[in-house]
């Protein structure tokens, strides 16, 4: 280190830089940063976009000048340094290098080659269940998550759904508390309620995941499955505080219908078909004895449900009280 100060005294202008280039790096893997920390950091430090290409541990990492870590591979135009076992690690300018960027690569090298000895920590084994519960985990880093989807063969970028199942369903799962998560590419059949998640690159399954157990709580005997992207604004109900719902009156009616044998099946399958006849025949009851319970129902709520705007404020209310009685998902 000596040798190497004594050297740079010689580079005049950009010798204190290069000196804070070494100390940053060196703090870093003194610290042990993470592989998220150090291409976040690096990026902050070079002002432009860098990454760390390590395929033999399923690791593309790269990070904007503001940041942000995604994965991604390595551009044309990146100034590159190579490592051994195919790991590389880059810089990418816009314009011409900066004096010091061949300092900042070497040293961003050494740093990546010591982390990833210090990141080897032993992952579940290949298809355990625990690895998907690291992909569908918020909070561990973009490079544990490209790991654990590397050892159970998904590459970072494959388009996959996350579903939020109570029933088993087809496909690569592990049961979180009382609902079962599963990667899939396609929608299964199931037997159960399902809340089907958005169609995202695989190092965001955790989105997906997030947004399927949502989907879930919308989810009814009449309508089990339930897909993320078709309830449009109503996603922002799930938000919706349970006190809050307790407190609107037409819940409060509902769940005063509640304690009715079949009533809120009955209104359910008026909403679903949009018909008294046909929510009839859904459910296996006589024309007149549904007649006669919506009756019952309208006298309750305070409004009718012969018409369009009465079954829409009756689904919103029946969609409120579900979400209200359902319990969260991890």
């Amino acid at each position: 280190m000596k040798g190497l100060l004594l050297r740079l005294s010689g580079l005049d202008a950009d010798a204190e830089g290069a000196v804070r280039v070494i100390g940053f790096f060196d703090r870093l893997i003194t610290e042990r940063a993470g592989l998220d920390a150090l291409v976040r950091s690096t990026s902050e430090l070079a002002g432009c976009p860098v990454g760390l290409h390590a395929p033999g541990q399923g690791l593309c990492l790269v990070a904007d000048s503001g940041g942000a870590v995604t994965t991604g591979p390595v551009p044309a135009r990146a100034s590159v340094r190579a490592l051994e076992g195919g790991v590389q690690v880059w810089v990418l300018r816009s314009g011409a290098p900066a004096p010091l960027d061949d300092m900042l690569l070497e040293r961003f090298a050494i740093a990546a080659a010591v982390l990833l000895e210090h990141s080897s920590v032993p992952l579940p084994e290949l298809g355990d269940p625990a690895l998907i519960e690291l992909v569908l985990s918020e909070s561990v880093g973009t490079a544990e998550r490209s790991r654990a989807l590397h050892l159970l063969g998904i590459n970072a970028t494959t388009p996959l759904r996350v579903l939020a199942a109570t029933s088993d369903v087809p496909g690569r799962s592990v049961l979180l508390g009382s609902v079962r998560a599963v990667l899939a590419t396609e929608v299964p059949e199931s037997s159960g309620r399902m809340g089907v998640g958005p169609l995202l690159p695989a190092i965001d399954a955790a989105e997906s995941w997030r947004a399927a157990r949502a989907a879930l709580r919308f989810a009814a005997d009449s309508e089990p499955v339930v897909w993320w992207e078709k309830l449009g604004g109503l996603t922002l109900l799930a938000s919706t505080g349970p006190a809050e719902v307790s407190a609107l009156p037409d819940v409060r009616a509902l769940d005063r219908l509640a304690a009715e044998p079949d009533m809120i099946t009955a209104l359910d399958a008026l909403c679903a078909t949009g018909s008294v006849r046909k929510a009839a025949v859904v459910l296996h009851r006589h024309h007149s004895t549904m007649t006669t319970r919506l009756a019952r129902a309208e006298a309750v709520l305070g409004f009718g449900l012969d018409e369009a705007p009465g079954r829409f404020r009756l689904h919103l209310a029946l969609m409120l009280r579900r979400l209200r009685d359902s319990e969260p998902s991890r």
